[in-house]
């Protein structure tokens, strides 16, 4: 069996994750068999609360993650076996009862907030990536991304942000940046950056 390639890819919210993300894939999909896996989808399942309780959970934090079964479809997806991963409904707030089955691939792209934050994650990666955005352009993205794709009030946005997001990224997240092998400032839109880092990955995947 060839190498599988993990990379982890970490940052605040609306920092451009997924545009990074992405722009590995549409690069090594005709190279390799390629897929990227969201830490998003791993939000713990809440069937058993109230829509109200739902919305008040602290989605910026570790704790709302199930990241021990992340860990344990990493190990198997590494191990040449495929798993059965869950999806997450953001306007319900819970995650969807449609599962996605994912064959062993040979490039692995795994992003989300807190890729860096978890040792075992870290430790399944053969490149780690931190995207480092100003917080004024995260909150911009991050309020049209949720009011025009999620369905949420402006006012619920704004009171998320400052009372959970904001201050879960400084004391969850930015810490994270120390483990990063790379740093990318500005998201999707630095090209050169990502250009530099395509042609890392492929030396280690080719």
């Amino acid at each position: 069996m060839k190498k599988v390639v993990f990379i982890g890819i970490a940052g605040g919210s609306a920092s451009g994750k997924t545009s990074i993300a992405t722009k590995m894939y549409d690069y090594f999909k005709g190279r390799h068999t390629t897929k990227i896996i969201k830490y998003d989808d791993y939000y713990k399942d809440q069937s058993h609360l109230s829509m109200e309780e739902r919305v008040k959970t602290n989605y910026d934090h570790p704790f709302a993650f199930d990241s021990e079964l992340l860990v344990s479809h990493l190990e198997s997806l590494k191990a040449g076996n495929s798993i059965e991963k869950p999806t997450y409904d953001f306007v319900e707030h819970n995650r969807s009862s449609i599962t996605e089955i994912i064959e062993p691939r040979e490039v692995f792209i795994i992003e989300g907030l807190f890729v860096l934050g978890e040792q075992k994650i870290r430790d399944l990666c053969d490149i780690l990536i931190y995207v480092d955005t100003d917080s004024d352009i995260r909150f911009i993205r991050r309020l049209r991304r949720d009011v025009e794709d999620r369905g949420r009030s402006l006012d619920s946005v704004c009171n998320q942000y400052l009372d959970t997001v904001r201050p879960m990224h400084e004391q969850f997240i930015e810490p994270t940046k120390k483990f990063a092998h790379v740093i990318i400032p500005e998201g999707g839109s630095n090209h050169v950056a990502i250009d530099l880092l395509i042609t890392k990955i492929s030396s280690i995947v080719d």
